[in-house]
């Protein structure tokens, strides 16, 4: 039988199941809960915008959204959303499935922090982007159903999501500052991080090798 959270059904496929099963293990509740509000979320912003994706695509960009912060598996240093999309990717190459539809997956994980570009893209990359923003800052939130979001608080909770949410993110950085450079992951640091401060674009055009 089909899983219905707030009027929005979770894909019954195989691959939707293992990566539950994968998400749940690998990286525990805050990042499991978090990535499964992103998704039910994500459908119902699509449904509100008229907006189709494909179910199946949504919620693995979902559920692995977030899976660089906390489970790297990159031999190389690279931001943690490029991270969460390789192993996006690799996930669904080895369970079969196009190599087209990995390469979507793949974009709207390592776009999901990128402001002004992922609405303007292919639908899953652009609800993908449009349920994160709800769940860590609200955005679009008032444009939901009160009850069906209460439901789905309800059935994965909030706990105290601001405060594990950042310690995570931070977590997840610290040991590689310099993948933060030019994205909204380096406030998280100078917040955080005594004495951290990032290089500028000013700073770095300025100490170009070039004279002038």
């Amino acid at each position: 039988m089909s899983e219905v959270i707030a009027g929005v059904e979770i894909p019954g496929t195989t691959a939707v199941a293992e990566a539950t099963r994968l998400i749940q293990q690998a990286t525990g509740p805050l990042v499991y809960h978090h990535s499964r509000r992103v998704f039910v979320f994500g459908a119902m912003h699509a449904h509100r915008l008229g907006l189709e994706p494909d179910p199946e695509l949504l919620y693995l960009a979902a559920m692995f959204h977030d899976t660089g912060l906390l489970t790297p598996f990159s031999d190389v240093e690279q931001r943690f959303e490029v991270d969460g999309a390789d192993h996006a990717r690799k996930f669904m190459l080895d369970s079969g499935f196009p190599a087209e539809a990995a390469d979507v997956v793949w974009t709207a994980i390592a776009l999901h922090t990128t402001p002004g570009i992922p609405g303007r893209m292919g639908p899953e990359i652009a609800i993908t982007h449009l349920g994160v923003l709800t769940d860590v800052i609200g955005l679009g939130l008032g444009e939901l159903d009160r009850r069906q979001v209460d439901e789905i608080i309800t059935v994965h909770p909030r706990g105290d999501f601001k405060n594990e949410f950042l310690q995570a993110y931070v977590d997840g950085l610290k040991h590689r500052p310099e993948t933060t450079n030019g994205t909204v992951n380096a406030d998280v640091l100078e917040h955080f991080i005594p004495g951290f401060q990032r290089t500028s674009t000013v700073e770095r055009i300025m100490g170009a090798p070039w004279p002038s």
